[in-house]
């Protein structure tokens, strides 16, 4: 679906037009055109690449989807593939929808093709129209305002990201968490893992390849916004500690987890391992005593009943002094 398709000259939006007058408006001085498209079908894809000359494999990889974020060259023109992440924490998980944008610049157009993803990039348009100083630096400006619009909203990822981790090491340092609560943290833990790497997935590539719009051969359609793109680059480098920091975090608590389980075990056999101890001592006199033995002279005693008794209670009760005071019970 077209959103818009605009023609800028020296920085000023001049005219809206259709697909269909793109070719009026191409290598004319100072004019560039920029066309935004969401969800596109192979019919408009084919339109555009024929008006912009675009690269038959950039244009199918736009059609398939699901590419891996990356910055390729074709002749004088880039193709671009970022990840698009929108955060939902209404539920008592963060969820993360996918989506993708693909950008192909040119020296006098910009195309963005925007799939799997409900918002738009209308305050990118807006922020570039309130710069005209800057828009006149070509399509080069309007992809890093589209890259630092879309790096810019992997911030709040992180957040939610760190926010749910800590409830979790939180859960985890609760008094008697029990077997039953500890799998469900890890569980936890391990699913948020899972889309912390779909974060890192689509930080770490991104941030290999923007460093090729920094180096000593910067593609020409950038030429005069490398500083732009170094500001995109320290944010991906940022985000991209962030991602590394908070998958470590999240394998020590795992390990904290499953150390705190075995503390817990170890505490209830200790315990059990001092009861056993005392009703072992019960066991071994009544044992002695109940053999069936003709000379045994404490039981011909008026008193050895009592004394068997206090005997056995007794060190009952010296045992349970002992690990009481150890701890064990």
């Amino acid at each position: 679906m077209l959103i818009n398709c605009v023609v800028y000259e020296n920085g000023a939006r001049r005219a809206d037009i259709p697909v269909e007058r793109i070719g009026d408006h191409l290598g004319q001085p100072g004019c560039f055109v920029w066309v935004a498209l969401a969800d596109a079908a192979p019919e408009e894809l084919a339109a555009l690449q024929r008006a912009f000359d675009l690269h038959p494999l950039a244009v199918e990889d736009a059609q398939n989807g699901h590419q891996r974020p990356k910055i390729e060259e074709y002749g004088d023109s880039l193709f671009v593939v970022l990840h698009l992440l929108e955060a939902d924490t209404g539920g008592a998980q963060t969820t993360v929808q996918v989506g993708e944008l693909d950008v192909f610049v040119g020296h006098d157009y910009l195309v963005s093709v925007r799939t799997r993803s409900t918002h738009g990039f209308v305050e990118v348009r807006e922020r570039c129209e309130r710069e005209p100083a800057l828009l006149q630096n070509g399509p080069g400006f309007v992809l890093y305002a589209l890259m630092d619009a879309v790096v810019d909203r992997y911030f709040p990822v992180i957040d939610a990201f760190e926010a749910e981790l800590d409830e979790i090491e939180e859960r985890i340092f609760t008094t008697g968490q029990g077997q039953s609560r500890a799998r469900d943290s890890i569980r936890q833990l391990y699913d948020l893992k899972q889309r912390v790497t779909v974060l890192k997935h689509a930080v770490a590539p991104l941030l290999e390849a923007a460093n090729k719009l920094l180096g000593a051969r910067v593609p020409a359609v950038c030429t005069g916004s490398q500083e732009y793109f170094r500001d995109v680059v320290d944010h991906l480098t940022r985000i991209n500690g962030s991602v590394e920091a908070i998958r470590d975090t999240i394998g020590t608590a795992i390990h904290v987890n499953l150390s705190m389980v075995t503390i817990e075990d170890g505490e209830v056999t200790k315990r059990l391992a001092a009861w056993a101890a005392i009703f072992a001592v019960c066991t071994a006199l009544a044992g002695i005593w109940g053999m069936n033995f003709e000379v045994m002279p404490e039981l011909k005693w008026r008193y050895g009943y009592v004394a068997a008794l206090a005997l056995i209670a007794g060190l009952s009760g010296l045992l349970y002094w002992r690990f009481r005071k150890a701890g064990w019970v």
